[in-house]
């Protein structure tokens, strides 16, 4: 059998009773204050970035304020602008004790 089966054939995995989801609204204020930690590290102000990123500053403010999360587009031009790599990752919640 193949790994493709085999895996295929595996029991599903449960999620822990102690999982707390990330909601839209968390990860939105994560980026934001990525993005400014970052710009802020640079000494540059939103307009700055925007001009960077070819966007308007008031796009810029409207990304760290967490109104809305962004595209990932739009994280991308940011971090090309700023010199710094954008890393996605998916982890596994630790169970609390």
């Amino acid at each position: 059998m193949s790994d493709v089966q085999q895996r295929n054939t595996s029991p599903p995995r449960t999620v822990p009773a102690t999982f707390q989801p990330l909601t839209e609204r968390d990860l939105a204020y994560a980026i934001a204050q990525a993005v400014a930690d970052a710009r802020n590290e640079l000494g540059w102000s939103q307009r700055q970035l925007g001009d960077e990123a070819d966007m308007k500053q008031p796009h810029v403010s409207r990304l760290e304020s967490a109104s809305k999360l962004p595209q990932l587009s739009t994280l991308l031009r940011i971090a090309n602008a700023m010199g710094v790599k954008l890393v996605v990752t998916l982890e596994k919640d630790v169970e609390k004790p």
